[in-house]
This record gives C-alpha cells, sequence and structure tokens, in this order.
C-alpha cells in the first residue's frame, strides 16, 4: 500500500543520529580521560541498544485488513478508544457532530490511516501547547493537525479527524496534502511518540465502537452510516 515503509524510514534516522550522538560522546569522553573506558563505552552502547529496540518497535509498520462493507468508518488510529460523545466541530463539519477520542500510548501504532474512502478537503496545522494526550480535552489546547475528508462513496457528506500531539510527542508527520484522493485505511499520517486521534463523525452515523476498546488503525470499523 501507498507509504509502506516511511515510519520505519523515520525510526532508522533516529536511531541513527542517536547513533552519532552516542559515538560522540564516547569519542568525548575516551579524549577527557585519555583512554577509552570500557565499562562506560559499554554501559553507553547497551542504552543506545535499548532504544535501538524502542524504536523498532515504535515505528512499526503493519498492513491494514481493511474491512471491505460499505458504509463504514473504520479507526485512523491504534490505541483505546476512551471518549465516545457529542461536541462541535466548526472548521470543516460546520457544527455539531459526533466525536469519537483515541488515545495512542507510546507502546501502539502511530501510523494514521484514513477512516474513509475520499479526497483530503481540508488539511491545516494548528500550533499549540504539549500538555499530557491522556487528557480527553487536550486537542483544545496542543499542536494539531484536522484532516477534512469528502466521501467518494455518498457525494456530499464530510468527516474529519484531529490528529494530536502529547507530552511526548512534538511531531506531526501528515502523508498527504489537500486535494489528494486516498482509499480507505490507507496510510495518511505518522504521529512519533504518545498523542490522541479525534474522530469527527456526521450526527446522522452511528457509533458502533466501544469505550476502552483497542482499536486498530484502518481496521477496526468504528461507526456506521445510519
Amino acid at each position: 500500500m501507498k507509504h509502506a515503509g516511511r515510519a520505519r524510514l523515520a525510526g532508522l534516522k533516529i536511531a541513527l543520529l542517536s547513533l552519532v550522538i552516542v559515538l560522540a560522546v564516547i569519542g568525548i569522553g575516551s579524549f577527557l580521560a585519555g583512554r577509552i573506558v570500557p565499562a562506560v563505552a559499554l554501559s553507553v552502547g547497551a542504552i543506545w541498544l535499548l532504544f535501538l529496540i524502542f524504536c523498532l518497535s515504535f515505528f512499526r509498520d503493519p498492513e491494514a485488513a481493511v474491512p471491505g462493507e460499505v458504509g463504514t468508518v473504520v479507526s485512523p488510529g491504534h490505541g483505546t478508544v476512551d471518549v465516545i460523545d457529542e461536541t462541535t466541530e466548526k472548521t470543516f463539519l460546520g457544527g455539531r457532530c459526533r466525536r469519537v477520542s483515541i488515545f495512542l500510548s507510546v507502546f501502539d501504532v502511530h501510523i494514521q490511516n484514513a477512516p474513509i474512502s475520499g479526497r483530503v478537503a481540508y488539511l491545516k496545522h494548528c500550533p499549540g501547547k504539549f500538555v499530557n494526550a491522556m487528557r480527553s480535552d487536550c486537542g483544545a489546547y496542543n499542536e494539531n493537525v484536522l484532516v477534512g475528508f469528502e466521501s467518494t462513496e455518498v457525494p456530499g457528506e464530510r468527516l474529519s479527524i484531529r490528529l494530536i500531539a502529547g507530552l511526548i510527542a512534538r511531531r506531526i508527520v501528515p502523508w498527504v496534502a489537500e486535494g489528494e484522493t486516498v482509499g480507505k485505511g490507507e496510510r495518511i499520517s505518522l504521529i512519533q511518540f504518545g498523542s490522541r486521534v479525534d474522530v469527527y463523525l456526521p450526527m446522522s452515523f452511528k457509533v458502533v465502537a466501544q469505550l476502552g476498546q483497542k482499536v486498530k488503525g484502518g481496521e477496526t470499523i468504528i461507526a456506521t452510516r445510519s
């Protein structure tokens, strides 16, 4: 599928950068000490190895088994549904809507997937704070990217998602552009480290996700058209 491997590449870049820093630390320490201290070099190397394992796990890039049912919305994120309510999304939907909020811990996959097949009709980065993403209201304060979709299945139908940075997540990387057409379940972005994804649905949709449910991006059906 499109954008496959980009998350792995991002993880490898971070791992390589950290290796350069580790080697520099060992080199500087050895210069100051007049020799390489094996115990220190071994300890620093072990810490880097653990970080490498973490990066390989964090930036894993699974293929989504996209359901074939027509009229469904799949989860855009991997994580836990911790909020299902009604709210107002004025920017793209223009009013009252249903919200499904998904918390992504540092142990979850951090690739996001298109919830429906459609056109990216809106994409805007909004600067903000970096409060803990475990707070369900963090989308009102934190740096985020709002992505609006126009369905290619039902003319005129719209929904949006908000990619939200957290206390640790400081970088949201969209892989799509405004005007681009995407397929349901297609990779669309990466949020690096813990974060949250809000899904805004028209009031006509029925939410089938449950509070506390673990969902998979591009796979788990979270809503259907009534």
